[in-house]
């Protein structure tokens, strides 16, 4: 035998067949090996533990004897859109500094969004925007 037999020999197609039925036959098992290692380690979240029901309270005080019900409300995880026009000056405040103070032993947020009016939101609770002032008097 020539090298020429030999080398053709070495090369046979027969081999490569052999080896490409062998690796079909054990890509099946990977697959169901990898699609049962998926199935364990794969992570359910439950959307139900993810919504969460955010209320927001409005209320509209008017003595400073009610700042207790407001922050109960805040410390239940609850917003509170409180408008303060019918208090006086002194006692709105008051006001505003008792609920600064729950809001933040809260890791709250207490944002003013008008003239009399504030915005006091607990931690589960994002605000995103910007209200500016209006210098005019026309609105």
């Amino acid at each position: 035998m020539g090298i020429k037999s030999k080398f053709k020999r070495f090369f046979e197609l027969d081999d490569e067949t052999y080896e490409l039925e062998t690796y079909e036959e054990e890509e099946p098992e990977q697959y169901e090996e990898e699609r049962t290692s998926v199935k364990k380690t794969g992570n359910v979240v439950s959307l139900q533990s993810v919504q969460q029901n955010v209320k927001v309270i409005l209320v509209e005080p008017r003595v400073y004897s009610e700042v207790q019900d407001i922050a109960d409300q805040l410390k239940s995880h609850r917003a509170i859109a409180m408008n303060l026009q019918r208090v006086p000056h002194d006692q709105a405040r008051r006001i505003v500094d008792f609920l600064s103070g729950t809001v933040y032993a809260i890791g709250g947020d207490i944002q003013k969004i008008g003239e009399h009016t504030f915005l006091c939101t607990p931690e589960n609770v994002d605000v995103s925007g910007k209200i500016s002032e209006v210098l005019d008097d026309d609105y």
